[in-house]
């Protein structure tokens, strides 16, 4: 199988490379000359065989917009585009649209995994048809992690269901990233009990009820940093958490710790505090976010 990839960044070009090593050709494209295997979005379309798949993982918001517009011009009837970015879902449904006026297929994908896919594979949770998504499964099979396809793939429903999937996924991210935090402030106020807060955490990893990836990355963190005095406590939102609440509150269900987990960001743009610093870090070892430098 021979598949186009837009957009070569920090899991693009990682999910490049996962699939080069399954056996799956991959021509991709970036604007970044340094990482591109062709100059132009013409000439990846020029080198795919029909009918072309072609993985779109580019920032949501107008930068996939665009994209999908320029491949609307370039491709034909049969063609199939994956949207793998972190679009809202109803994003999904006006690039199908836009797209089936000429024949070309789509599938969204919800795809978790961060930098650390390359290693260890990514979460996938996709929307479409079932005939396209059988198309492709070789593509899902080689990006998942090693094990049973249903602990690390779903096809969630028809188009948008994978995106909505991933939304909540991070909404629940938010949370226990929250949690995890809230913890690690509360044992550094008490340092005249707690003489080693970095060693209760890693003492977690096993046979506790908390154990996670989560957790473990967080004691890389704090392996890196037993403190988190480098990294300043403010932390952004890509848009999924907001996204989850909107969604609850049109269907009247309570998410309040997912609530609670965003707008303690908004404060962490206010006041610097130990929590927010544990979420910061926990977002760069998992997704490569950047961090805030403390000045101290």
């Amino acid at each position: 199988m021979h598949i186009g990839l837009i957009g070569l960044g920090k899991m693009g070009g990682n999910m490049r490379t996962r699939l080069r090593n399954a056996g799956i050709e991959v021509t991709g494209f970036d604007r970044n000359p340094d990482v591109t295997d062709v100059a132009t979005l013409d000439d990846l379309v020029a080198a795919l065989p029909s009918p072309r798949t072609i993985w779109v993982m580019v920032p949501a918001g107008q930068i996939t917009d665009g994209v999908i517009a320029d491949l609307n011009e370039r491709l034909e009837a049969g063609d199939l585009i994956i949207e793998g970015g972190n679009s809202r879902f109803t994003e999904d449904f006006k690039h199908a649209e836009l797209l089936s006026a000429k024949g070309i297929d789509y599938i969204d994908a919800g795809v978790s995994g961060g930098v650390w896919g390359l290693e260890n594979g990514y979460g996938l949770m996709v929307g479409g048809s079932k005939a396209q998504v059988e198309r492709v499964m070789p593509v899902f099979d080689a990006l998942r992690p090693e094990g049973p396809r249903e602990e690390g793939f779903v096809h969630v429903g028809e188009v948008g269901a994978g995106h909505y999937a991933k939304m909540v996924h991070n909404g629940i991210e938010y949370a226990l990233m929250q949690a995890y935090a809230e913890g690690f402030e509360l044992l550094e106020k008490r340092e005249d009990i707690i003489r080693d807060v970095p060693g209760t955490f890693k003492a977690w990893q096993r046979g506790t009820v908390v154990r996670s990836w989560l957790l473990e990355l967080l004691v890389r963190a704090l392996d890196e940093d037993d403190d988190l005095s480098e990294i300043e406590g403010y932390v952004e939102d890509s848009g999924e958490g907001r996204w989850t609440i909107e969604e609850a509150v049109a269907n009247a269900v309570p998410v309040p710790t997912i609530s609670a987990s965003i707008f303690a960001r908004f404060v962490s743009r206010q006041d610097d505090s130990p929590a927010m610093k544990a979420v910061a870090a926990l977002r760069n070892q998992f997704g490569g976010h950047a961090v805030k430098k403390s000045d101290d």
